[in-house]
């Protein structure tokens, strides 16, 4: 682990002030310098682009390991740590990191959003180039929809205009500015696409789709329909009608892996979770996703994982549960790993969204009756084959997909039995039309969990939105009382910074939320209440 990325960054305010005021400050001296040396203004915000979409996992400034592992990618059931880095207790028992979450909260607005609203925002992007400020506002609100959905009211709308405090927006207010300007996204991006067909002037200045505005106007629509689905239990009227803009939009949905939102690896770094995996040996398979793949003898197991090294013991695929007692290196270190030898190399691009959760999203919108979104059947089974396409795995689908047998496993500790604990969940995985809509629902999305592997901040939220799938709760919780062991966390506390550079702000942000700043408080979209 880099533990200079444990040192709380400079506040919001503190960045955007300097900015401001110098236009060249350090955060910001990369954005106001023209790489290519062409006095072209086209040309010079265009190379903000690849950090900017890379920044969305932390890459620009190596922070993916602090900013999502520890925290998203736990909390979902896919990874878990084999060691403590010197805490006695830390984000997997609910005794929260500062300076992790103060990389959650603060790396993005410094490195994303600031330079898009400082630089691109101001550049005369907005008005000459249409098309390039549609992707720039993509990217926007694919990365303050992590940042909401892990603390909830954020500041947003007002980032940049002052000097002295950011406000922060409600969730429901930055909800409505992520729906408004994908709005502007698609529109701009489908009057271009009609004007100008096959044109990609951002070939050569975009890691994600090589300046292809085809598929940069389906994920545009498909992280609507995603965003939509998020509001089913809190506005649900909006759910709907943003739901089905989506599903009828010009340009479509991802529909096939080649669709898949892969953002190019940065050179600097390599791919974030070879990195914490292979370099750190940090990034092991978390118990729940173990209980499922194993128990549904899953084909993708051994492509997203390694097997258990610990001779004498196993040689299947075991995890470590969250909130154990863990050992110093290398008690767990022969435990199932993240797959560094084939799938998550050092060059491979990481994935923020792919088709095969999207069939999952309009399985479920079918699931509601919703327009435009098919049979629910149909989509989930394609969801399915979609993801095993993804993974190179098509073969076995139609077995997997026919099994109505297999559910998940028990778990196993084979080194430490206290940490026992049965499977939570029956669910198998052939679709059942006489099966309720809960049902149905826990097959939807606990496939979907398993397809959107690794992308945990993604997968966490829709745990929280629906309760799906069963996750192991915490062995030890030591939160003092703040976080219920059962329903467990709901989101991050912000860091400490804030009360000291944003004070004013913070108070009326905590206000926002509606409950006190800890991990137990549940955010805007995450009622309690039944899904149907």
């Amino acid at each position: 682990m880099n533990m200079q990325n444990n040192v709380t960054r400079l506040a919001i305010l503190l960045t955007f002030l300097v900015t401001a005021l110098s236009g060249c400050s350090k955060n910001f001296e990369s954005y106001n310098t023209d790489p290519t040396g062409i006095p072209n203004n086209k040309v010079q915000v265009s190379t903000l682009l690849i950090p900017l979409e890379q920044e969305i996992m932390y890459m620009t400034d190596d922070g993916y390991q602090i900013g999502q592992n520890l925290n998203a990618d736990v909390y979902a059931g896919y990874a878990i740590p084999d060691q403590t880095f010197g805490q006695a207790l830390d984000n997997a028992n609910y005794v929260f990191i500062d300076g992790w979450n103060s990389e959650g909260f603060n790396s993005v607005y410094t490195n994303l959003i600031g330079p898009i609203k400082n630089k691109v925002a101001i550049s005369g992007v907005r008005t000459n180039n249409p098309d390039m400020w549609a992707i720039f506002l993509i990217v926007e609100v694919e990365a303050i929809d992590r940042i909401t959905d892990k603390f909830g009211p954020v500041p947003y709308s007002q980032v940049g205009t002052s000097l002295i405090s950011v406000p922060y927006d409600s969730q429901q207010q930055i909800y409505t500015q992520m729906f408004a300007q994908l709005d502007t996204a698609t529109a701009n991006l489908a009057t271009y696409i009609a004007a100008n067909p096959g044109s990609t002037p951002l070939a050569s200045y975009d890691a994600l789709y090589g300046g292809d505005y085809t598929k940069w106007l389906k994920l545009a629509n498909s992280l609507r329909l995603r965003l939509a689905m998020h509001l089913t239990k809190v506005d649900a009227a909006t759910a709907r009608k943003q739901a089905e803009t989506a599903l009828g939009a010009t340009g479509g949905l991802l529909s096939v892996p080649a669709d898949d939102a892969n953002i190019l690896a940065s050179q600097a770094n390599g791919n974030d979770y070879y990195q914490i995996t292979y370099n750190y040996g940090d990034n092991s398979m978390n118990a729940s996703i173990g209980s499922y793949m194993n128990g549904y003898k899953d084909p993708r197991l051994p492509v997203y994982f390694s097997a258990d090294t610990n001779a004498g013991y196993t040689t299947q695929y075991t995890g470590i549960r969250i909130g154990c007692n863990i050992p110093p290196k290398p008690f767990y270190s022969g435990f199932s790993k993240y797959n560094t030898t084939s799938t998550f190399t050092l060059s491979a691009p990481e994935t923020i969204m792919t088709a095969a959760e999207v069939w999952f999203l309009k399985a479920e919108a079918a699931l509601r009756g919703w327009s435009n979104a098919g049979d629910p059947q149909t989509d989930y089974e394609t969801g399915i084959n979609t993801s095993m396409q993804q993974q190179g795995v098509g073969s076995p689908a139609a077995a997997y997909i026919a099994d109505n047998t297999s559910t998940p496993a028990n778990y196993v500790d084979y080194l430490n039995s206290a940490n026992n604990i049965n499977a939570l969940s029956s669910i198998t995985i052939a679709w059942d039309p006489g099966a309720t809509n809960e049902q149905k629902l826990e097959r939807i999305i606990t496939q979907k969990w398993l397809a959107m592997f690794p992308e945990g901040q993604e997968a966490w939220t829709e745990f929280r939105r629906t309760g799906y799938p069963a996750l192991f709760p915490v062995v030890v919780n030591s939160s003092g009382g703040t976080i219920d062991t059962k329903i467990q966390v709901r989101r991050l506390a912000y860091p400490s910074g804030e009360a000291t550079v944003n004070p004013a702000a913070l108070k009326a942000g905590i206000q926002l939320l509606g409950g006190p700043d800890n991990g137990g408080t549940r955010l805007w979209w995450d009622v309690n209440k039944a899904n149907f």
